[in-house]
């Protein structure tokens, strides 16, 4: 699986996984020089507490677009610091 934005891909693996139709990719899958860390937290009654992440590639900037659990509940413990996306990024095979 590839995510894609901007023209670029900015994760690849395949071995991410897939929690309610989203493609969680594991944390080395992820290409950190086009990710910032945000101080955006939400909270998702089964999962636990979520991060996000910024996407910059070139001059053009996604605020939010990717999110992560680093501590999530015990239901999700799969997807521990795997990275999720929305807001534009394409997921291809």
């Amino acid at each position: 699986m590839k995510a894609i934005w901007n023209n670029t891909i900015i994760a690849e693996s395949d071995n991410t996984v897939e929690v309610e139709n989203n493609q969680y990719f594991p944390p080395e899958a992820i290409k950190a020089e086009f990710f910032q860390l945000s101080d955006t937290h939400t909270t998702c009654p089964w999962k636990g507490r979520a991060s996000y992440f910024h996407l910059k590639v070139g001059e053009e900037k996604n605020p939010d677009a990717a999110w992560f659990y680093p501590h999530p509940k015990s239901e999700a413990a799969k997807i521990k610091d795997h990275v999720a996306f929305w807001k534009g990024v394409k997921i291809e095979k």
